[in-house]
């Protein structure tokens, strides 16, 4: 038998799942009070519609949801998608907001307490609490939050589980199931134990209370099995591994401001020739270190998501305040540090190149270092820009080939020359200066790197939209002062050997210097 592909179930079948569990928790919700809140020994009196509200979730639905919703969490790719599951489990945990009670706006909202009644649906849900906020909590640290959408859902599951008492409730379901087992377990029955049966806690503990107890164990060892390893979501795990998703929020919050800052000098700085070249002019600038999205507006509501979702983590968990912002300080200060060293992701040197390790991994998923992407093979046959003409650049490739091929010889002997003919030779047949620097940067051979770095000819850069728009006007102005055509040309091929020989003597004079 062969092995199955893992299901994947696609966006709008989690969008249906959670349209039936909003349905669900307001027919359950229709429950009338005095119905609720009615004895167990009294459900038989109770009509057959009514007894199936009280129970419909939690013999129906809670099951199968947890291990859809587990499955979810682990299998899920790590983007914006996973919206969809996010808001269906927090649909689920919050059956509080499907009730057909009415609410004073006024106090809607994040200062609207849970009421103590829901206590009984977050110790039977527990799992759905505290397993699933484990699993949320591990994909949000291997999330990139520089990015909005992904900001946006740890701000929505840091503001569900602030609501005022919903934290105090999981730890009192927390706290009843880490009691002594006083009570048997789910698969045995459920008789509680008098003195006459061997048993004297009912001494000391309430009947009510015993329930509870009975109820909680009974789900979490319903859903995870007799042998689970409960992680309390308050214990010193969990709070750790908090503390390094807080880290992780407060370096996402300083790449966005970065970024937001680059971003804001390069717009100042750009020219308004830049308007005509439809791209990036340079070849070799094939990554720019962050989405288009990620710009203006986007990279302020990401300050804006995390800063609240700090807020509201620190009320949760009753985290330091005062050492949260010491900690945001320091990465700040280091961010400002390692502005301007543009250092590598951290990697290992391995037979096949440099390897990246967790840490590396986590800097380059938040934005914090970056490989310097860019084409490493023959300049000459780089993929053809949106920004240039491809008729005119397969044109020029063909010319330039054929007298490169004539004239190589020519072309290394001239190079080859020390004196000031040879260093203008070399300006004009090799690559551009900072090719060089970025070569040796490359991991790539040092001998396939030489093989582009021979001497010879290239016109690509008059397939540029900017360079045709640029000639045209120098053209359209040669005509408005009565210059002809071979005039206009003869100016411009003198214009560009002066400009030639004026970077050839000042870079002698920088050498000298």
């Amino acid at each position: 038998m062969g092995l199955q592909e893992p299901f994947s179930p696609s966006e709008e079948h989690v969008l249906v799942v959670r349209l039936l569990v909003k349905h669900l928790h307001a027919f359950s919700n229709s429950l009338k009070p005095e119905q609720a809140s009615v004895s167990p020994s009294a459900h038989s009196h109770a009509s057959p519609l009514e007894e199936f509200k009280r129970v419909v979730i939690s013999r129906f639905v809670q099951q199968k949801l947890y291990v859809f919703l587990q499955h979810c969490f682990g299998h899920w790719p790590l983007d914006a998608s996973f919206r969809a599951v996010l808001e269906t489990w927090l649909s689920y945990i919050q059956p509080w907001r499907y009730t057909s009670e009415k609410t004073n706006p006024q106090t809607d909202g994040q200062n609207r307490s849970v009421s103590d009644k829901w206590s009984s649906f977050v110790q039977e849900n527990l799992l759905m609490y505290t397993k699933l906020f484990q699993g949320f909590l591990n994909r949000a640290v291997r999330t990139d939050l520089v990015n909005a959408k992904n900001a946006l859902m740890v701000f929505r599951v840091a503001k569900v589980f602030a609501q005022p008492n919903l934290p105090e409730m999981i730890q009192k379901g927390e706290q009843l199931f880490l009691e002594p087992e006083h009570v048997l377990h789910h698969r045995q029955p459920r008789v509680f134990l008098t003195p006459s049966h061997g048993g004297s806690f009912l001494s000391s503990r309430q009947p009510a209370e015993a329930d509870a107890v009975f109820k909680v164990k009974s789900h979490v060892y319903g859903l995870e099995g007799q042998d689970c390893q409960y992680k309390q979501m308050f214990g010193a795990e969990l709070r750790a591994a908090v503390l390094k998703l807080v880290q992780i929020m407060a370096q996402a919050r300083q790449t966005a401001k970065r970024i937001s800052d680059h971003s804001a000098e390069a717009a100042a700085n750009q020219s308004f020739l830049s308007w005509f070249s439809m791209g990036s002019p340079d070849l070799n600038n094939t990554y720019t270190g962050a989405e288009a999205e990620e710009t203006g507006e986007c990279l302020k509501k990401t300050h804006e998501f995390l800063d609240r979702a700090l807020d509201f983590l620190c009320q949760i968990f009753r985290l330091n305040a005062a050492q949260v912002s010491q900690l945001m300080a320091n990465l700040a200060s280091a961010q400002d540090e390692l502005g301007g060293a543009k250092q590598l992701p951290d990697c290992v040197q391995g037979e096949n190149g440099p390897v990246l390790t967790d840490l590396g991994r986590m800097q380059i998923i938040n934005g914090l270092r970056k490989f310097e992407i860019e084409y490493q093979g023959d300049p000459e046959l780089q993929p053809i820009r949106s920004y240039e003409n491809a008729t005119l650049v397969r044109f020029l490739f063909r010319m330039t080939s054929l007298i490169n091929q004539r004239f190589g010889r020519h072309m290394d002997a001239l190079c080859s020359r020390r004196d000031f003919l040879g260093r203008l030779g070399r300006y004009y047949f090799t690559s551009t200066p900072g090719s060089a620097h970025r070569a040796r940067r490359s991991p790539l051979a040092r001998r396939s790197m030489e093989r582009h770095r021979r001497p010879r000819l290239s016109l690509r850069k008059l397939a540029s939209y900017r360079t045709l728009i640029s000639v045209f006007l120098f053209y359209l102005m040669g005509a408005l002062f009565s210059f002809g055509l071979m005039s206009s040309t003869g100016l411009i091929l003198a214009a560009s050997f002066l400009y030639g020989l004026f970077m050839t003597v000042l870079g002698d004079k920088q050498r000298t210097q």
